[in-house]
């Protein structure tokens, strides 16, 4: 699909796009602006500051927004609109809601005001996802208005409660609306450092308990204590951190390009509770731990290891909260042929295939057996204190989602004519 690219046609297009969105950097930087200044931390999830902010610019440039929502706090946004002729549907995705800015005093830039240092723009969730979130509506509006140069349907959907894998989110929205599973997806929150994230991490989350018998604490000896269980238990889960995971075939090229923890097992304990007071022996223990799984294994295998793990340690025991297994996007995908070439055009190089270390909701689509990748502004592996985007990242990346989408609803109108002549 991406050799389109490569004709003269495909040539004229990218530097129409190219001229179109440099024209549009100040309306991208003050769509951003706007949403950063939208608050939105999940939690609580209250997304309906940047909905509004959405819908407002969708309908600057005519365009219409449906909301599909389980809570009115946490609507979905949904755009749609057609090409020239029928053909695949192609969705564009984005989450409204952010990580919360943590410990404010420790920024250093306004936490809700869009700032530039450096050709940096600052502000809570420009990395994940505002800046990629503003990216993915440019692009969709360009493609909306030349919807003479592709065929089939593109779908801009904005969804919340993404950064706490909530299910009011994109869950509820494909749950709700299956016509959005369409044929393949681009999601706008990016892997770091301009790479194309074709895989990404499975989920588990479990709560592992430790229980003991009541007594003064005195009388402890080693291991009695719930606490000394489950402490014993969760040292060993540490160790795990330094895993590395041997992917499947398909994946044979996340070898290098993943990076040190693209294909890393990690082992994270997020939540620890136990004790009644300092001298007494605690009776029960438990603890909150994140796994985070690469592609080569799955949640059964670690949850066998865990069982095997806690048999050794008396009067312990987990509960899965949630979980999902790792997903991947064949590299041999038409999508991805066509974001490569499309980012190739834009920045001058290929964009490295890794993993995506955090969960994004590209991951909900390929469970459902749809081609997703996620490419994006955001600079970093996470977001956190400062967040940023590089100004001119984000001008490139609608760059890049309006002629990847150009390219592979092209594409796909060709071969299907072929196939009709046939």
């Amino acid at each position: 699909m991406s050799e389109w690219l490569q004709t003269e046609a495909g040539a004229q297009i990218a530097t129409e796009i190219a001229s179109s969105i440099e024209v549009q950097r100040g309306e991208l930087i003050a769509l951003l602006t706007d949403l950063v200044a939208a608050r939105s931390d999940n939690p609580p999830g209250d997304v309906t500051r940047p909905a509004a902010v959405l819908t407002a610019f969708l309908g600057h440039h005519g365009l219409a927004c449906e909301v599909v929502a389980r809570d009115p706090t946490k609507p979905n946004l949904v755009s749609t609109v057609s090409g020239r002729a029928p053909g695949r549907h192609l969705i564009l995705n984005g989450h409204m809601d952010t990580i919360a800015a943590g410990d404010e005093a420790a920024w250093t830039v306004p936490i809700l005001q869009l700032s530039c240092h450096d050709g940096r723009l600052h502000g809570l969730g420009t990395g994940n996802m505002k800046g990629g979130l503003a990216a993915l509506a440019l692009a969709f509006t360009w493609l909306a208005a030349h919807r003479n140069l592709w065929q089939g349907r593109v779908s801009f959907t904005a969804v919340a409660d993404e950064t706490v894998f909530g299910d009011a989110g994109a869950e509820h929205l494909l749950d709700q609306r299956p016509d959005l599973v369409g044929d393949a997806v681009i999601c706008g929150e990016g892997p770091g450092a301009m790479q194309l994230a074709i895989a990404e991490k499975g989920l588990l989350w479990v709560e592992i308990t430790a229980r003991s018998e009541a007594g003064q604490g005195m009388l402890t000896t080693r291991g009695s204590s719930a606490i000394a269980r489950l402490v014993r238990v969760l040292a060993e889960l540490d160790g795990l951190n330094d895993r590395q995971i041997e992917p499947p075939s398909p994946l044979g090229l996340l070898r290098t390009a993943a990076g040190a923890h693209g294909l890393r097992l990690s082992v994270n304990v997020g939540r620890i509770n136990g004790g009644h007071f300092v001298s007494q022996a605690a009776s029960r223990a438990s603890a909150e731990v994140d796994f985070r799984l690469p592609p080569g294994t799955t949640i059964d295998q670690v949850e066998h290891e865990l069982k095997a793990l806690l048999a050794a340690v008396p009067g312990t025991s987990f509960r899965r909260i949630k979980g999902w297994n790792p997903n991947w996007t064949d590299p041999g995908d038409p999508l991805v042929a066509c974001v490569s070439a499309a980012a190739t055009r834009v920045r001058g190089t290929p964009p490295a295939a890794v993993v995506r270390l955090p969960a994004s909701d590209a991951s909900r689509w390929r469970a459902r057996g749809v081609a997703a990748v996620c490419y994006g502004p955001q600079p970093l592996l996470a977001s956190g204190t400062d967040d940023y985007v590089l100004e001119q990242d984000l001008v490139d990346c609608a760059k890049v989602y309006a002629l990847a989408a150009c390219a592979a609803l092209q594409s796909a109108a060709s071969q299907q004519n072929t196939s009709e002549k046939v």
